[in-house]
């Protein structure tokens, strides 16, 4: 299931070609499930209070979310979700962080002790460059736990095998061919989508790929300013048409910013 840590609001127009001016809530989805070989998992982390009201936050970050003004759902948060289903932070097991933008990573230092699995290769390209040069990528370093290298799970080294409905190859994340990781480039360095092939109706989780289901359709993705943001405007139109033949083929398609209710989010989301 997908909690909702957030929503944003946006004209529709900003995110589909040909939309209105009217504003939408979008929301800022995390996963949480137990799967039955890693144990509790989540899917990225949402928007959290780091980025909304951090007292050590950056400069950059303060303006990050002055500009976008994320109103954080509190009953989302993840340690109000897991209480909910008898957990804890303590016992989630491992994060899939999809890409490592704000919105995605901002409450993992609630987890210290949980495996993150993600592209190494990114992380250290993240690393490696300035805060500056980082800010580029939309990528705000402070978000990462220092110790973030030593418990990344790297998706790039584990077996692949063949997702449903001719996605492709995913990346087999706990070796049980349930859950996985897909790539979908163009939105951020390294992005992907994670499917749940298992389900009687394979579900595509496609995170970023587009913000709004809308604008899978043909000709309608968004075009400036919203295509400045994507990382390669080439890339994320294949991954468009990618994620809109799955739906063709008999998949369903989840979109973390979607503003649509879902049966796959958590009951009971509040608006």
């Amino acid at each position: 299931m997908f909690a909702n840590s957030a929503f944003v609001s946006a004209p529709e127009r900003l995110v589909v070609r040909g939309g209105s001016r009217h504003l939408l809530r979008f929301k800022v989805r995390y996963g949480v499930y137990q799967n039955p070989t890693a144990g509790l998992v989540l899917i990225d982390t949402g928007y959290g209070s780091r980025v909304t009201e951090g007292p050590d936050r950056s400069l950059p970050l303060r303006l990050y979310a002055r500009l976008l003004r994320p109103k954080l759902v509190e009953e989302h948060q993840p340690a109000r979700v897991l209480d909910r289903l008898g957990a804890s932070t303590a016992d989630v097991a491992a994060i899939v962080l999809t890409h490592f933008h704000a919105d995605h990573v901002a409450a993992l230092r609630l987890f210290p002790k949980a495996k993150i699995y993600a592209r190494a290769a990114v992380l250290a390209r993240i690393r490696a460059r300035s805060r500056f040069a980082n800010l580029r990528h939309g990528i705000f370093d402070e978000l990462l736990p220092q110790d973030l290298t030593s418990r990344i799970v790297d998706i790039d080294q584990l077996p692949v095998r063949p997702a449903p409905h001719e996605l492709g190859e995913g990346a087999d994340l706990f070796g049980d061919g349930e859950t996985l990781a897909v790539d979908l480039p163009g939105h951020a360095e390294g992005h992907f989508g994670i499917c749940f092939a298992g389900l009687p109706v394979p579900l595509l989780y496609a995170v970023d790929a587009q913000w709004c289901a809308a604008a899978l359709a043909p000709g309608k993705a968004p075009g400036l300013p919203a295509s400045l943001i994507a990382s390669d405007r080439r890339a994320l139109a294949a991954s468009t048409r990618r994620v809109a033949a799955f739906v063709e083929n008999g998949g369903d398609v989840l979109l973390c910013h979607d503003p649509s209710e879902s049966p796959y989010d958590l009951p009971g989301a509040p608006e």
